[in-house]
């Protein structure tokens, strides 16, 4: 059996809630939903940095850095070996990036299923509200053409 074959046969990991991701894309797919976090940065598991932003950016390139500064994350998924994901004793689970003995945490601030809730009724009533602007605006030049004696 050769090793195509045998790669092919294995089923691809299944991670919930814990585990350990090496998969750059599974990393960056995880890191892309967060949104708004809490951060800290450890470096041989002392406190380095900590804080609040907002992800802003989730890219693999050999060539840039990550950054966080002025409350937002540009994460470059190059910069760490893996990402392991754990829970807290309340049972929200928070994503490390660990590469050699740095460590960098990101714990969720924002629920990603609120935030869609608001995102749909957020379009909803934008919509609305651009139909009755178009209607009105419709109605009004009615009017001025109704008033126009030439």
């Amino acid at each position: 059996m050769s090793y195509d074959q045998f790669s092919q046969s294995v089923p691809a990991p299944c991670i919930i809630d814990t585990g350990i991701v090496v998969n750059k894309d599974d990393i960056r797919r995880l890191l892309s939903s967060l949104g708004r976090v809490r951060y800290i940065h450890t470096l041989d598991d002392r406190l380095q940095n900590e804080g609040e932003g907002y992800i802003l950016e989730v890219f693999a390139d050999f060539n840039q850095s990550t950054l966080i500064a002025n409350h937002a994350l540009y994460l470059n998924i190059h910069s760490f070996d893996y990402l392991q994901l754990a829970q807290s004793p309340t049972g929200e689970t928070h994503f490390d990036l660990i590469q050699d003995n740095r460590q960098l945490r990101l714990i969720p601030l924002s629920n990603l299923l609120q935030e869609r809730e608001v995102e749909q009724n957020w379009d909803v009533d934008t919509l609305e509200a651009m139909v009755t602007q178009v209607l009105s605006a419709k109605w009004d030049v009615q009017i001025d053409d109704e008033d126009c004696p030439f």
